[in-house]
């Protein structure tokens, strides 16, 4: 029964996030009570539940879960792809970044577009998106590859992050700057090792170690909370984004997310795409290292938004946007590199 309301739910997810997105703007309330802290009645403690980052842990967790951990072995004996992804990963936001602050700072925008800016630089610096690997299996792409980049560039994500974090801040102006150094501490510190690092780990060291029985009664009973966790996660932060569009429209402001969130977006299609040319990869591994440069952790940027930013819900309109955008492009990859099926022998 969960198989199959798990196969029918992956299948319409697309039409689940629309959903989920349509919700927000019309019942943002919800999503809004659910982004703030919640303390817990538990004394004498005084802890608080905070549920966007549980709700990130939880798929996280699952995407760890469903590693082919076996398969992976054979990037240990051909890791090219694996390591150009890594580097471009750190690469193409140093290119990215820069061209597109040039850009914003032509605009009559007040502090050079650096809000937007702050969104975007969040987004390319969180790891590779684990719905990456369903793509690619819709693309018959390099899937041990791709796993193996999600799996990586999560786990180094505490170093990687706010080294980039770091690095880009001195591009921006109205102490945003500061702030996403205060980010960058953020995810190297407590949020990433508890959010992203140990859910993935414990997803992968189940995977491991855990019995097929075993295993596959855990992922029945996971990848359903997973599936509807990562919905939940999306409508609690599209409330935070769209909470006051009917009632305060700002359509500048919308056309100016979507305008940066798609030339950030396509420049790291084309620059992963690029890139594969010139290694000369074949068609399934080059789709895989397309996808893996262009998605990335949107959720995971919004939670840190949300935790960094709380005063400033509108810096998670480029993100939405951003999210929506490697989807579509995503699809268009997979079609696009699809390997060519193998010649049949004549009878």
């Amino acid at each position: 029964m969960h198989t199959r309301a798990v196969s029918w739910l992956r299948h319409r997810l697309g039409r689940a996030v629309v959903l989920a997105y349509l919700l927000a703007l019309l019942l943002p309330g919800p999503g809004l009570w659910l982004r703030r802290p919640h303390p817990l009645p538990l004394p004498p403690t005084h802890l608080t539940l905070h549920t966007a980052p549980l709700l990130l842990s939880l798929v996280l967790f699952s995407a760890g879960l469903q590693v082919p951990v076996r398969e992976l072995s054979r990037l240990l004996r051909h890791p090219k792809a694996l390591l150009a992804g890594l580097v471009l990963h750190l690469a193409i936001p140093l290119a990215v970044v820069p061209f597109v602050a040039f850009l914003l700072r032509r605009t009559p925008d007040s502090d050079g577009g650096s809000g937007l800016l702050t969104a975007m630089i969040l987004v390319v610096a969180m790891p590779v998106a684990a719905g990456a690997t369903v793509w690619t299996d819709k693309g018959d792409g390099d899937q041990p590859t791709m796993v193996g980049l999600v799996l990586a560039s999560t786990l180094l994500s505490p170093l990687t992050t706010p080294l980039l974090l770091e690095t880009l801040a001195p591009l921006l102006s109205g102490g945003y700057g500061q702030v996403l150094v205060d980010t960058g501490r953020l995810a190297q510190g407590g949020f990433g090792l508890a959010t992203v690092v140990v859910p993935c780990a414990a997803g992968l060291l189940g995977a491991l170690v855990l019995p097929e029985r075993w295993l596959r009664r855990l992922h029945g009973a996971v990848m359903p909370l997973a599936l509807t966790g990562s919905l939940l996660l999306t409508y609690v932060n599209a409330s935070g984004a769209l909470g006051t569009v009917l009632t305060r429209p700002r359509p500048l402001l919308f056309a100016a997310a979507l305008a940066v969130a798609a030339v950030v977006c396509l420049l790291s299609f084309a620059l992963g795409r690029a890139a594969a040319r010139v290694l000369r990869l074949e068609a399934g591994t080059a789709s895989s290292l397309t996808l893996a440069c262009g998605m990335n952790n949107s959720s995971a940027s919004a939670v840190l938004i949300t935790a960094s930013l709380p005063d400033k819900p509108h810096l998670l309109l480029p993100v939405l946007a951003y999210g929506l955008l490697q989807k579509t492009a995503a699809s268009r990859i997979v079609t696009r590199l699809r390997p060519d099926p193998a010649p049949t022998a004549e009878p």
